[in-house]
């Protein structure tokens, strides 16, 4: 069960195995799936996933975008540098952004932000380009992405003998 020490939430082995298969596939995992991988009732998992979700653990569930196959040919990666002092609420402006539709920030380093835009044509990627300026944001690349891939990160995957512990120690 979520607790807390010292600021930090600790997770159980059964909140790690939800966690795992639900980065697997949230949309179509059932709680009875769930229920038989962790070893507790499907009820449990409903309730473990409410405080999941009220820990601020579980931020949402989101579909995964072909974004050319919808219509948006153009995905592009922009690496981008702003004041420090000002990077989150920049952020956040960006978001307003039509057609970015992601932004992350990076803790060190003088490009520290990375904008996840996507477009119709060029003239979409220049009002796009245009209005991350207006932000005062120093573009340094502008990469097209081609493939994106993801993973659940693997610190969530129980093991039957529990001896590979994977990135970081597990709190038990």
């Amino acid at each position: 069960m979520v607790r807390e020490k010292d600021e930090r939430l600790l997770l159980d082995e059964v909140d790690r195995g939800i966690l795992y298969m639900l980065q697997e596939n949230a949309r179509t995992t059932t709680h009875d799936e769930i229920s038989a991988e962790v070893g507790v009732s499907p009820s449990t998992v409903r309730n473990r996933i409410g405080q999941l979700e009220d820990a601020g653990i579980i931020e949402g569930y989101g579909p995964q975008i072909d974004y050319e196959r919808a219509g948006f040919p153009l995905h592009v990666q922009f690496v981008c540098t702003v004041s420090a002092s000002e990077r989150s609420q920049r952020a956040r402006e960006a978001l307003e952004i039509n057609g970015v539709v992601s932004v992350r920030e990076m803790l060190t380093g003088e490009r520290n932000l990375v904008v996840e835009v996507v477009a119709v044509g060029t003239r979409d990627l220049g009002a796009i380009t245009e209005a991350l300026n207006e932000l005062e944001m120093t573009i340094h690349t502008s990469d097209i992405v081609t493939g994106s891939y993801s993973q659940p990160f693997n610190y969530f995957k129980l093991d039957s003998d529990e001896k590979k512990i994977g990135v970081g120690e597990r709190h038990k």
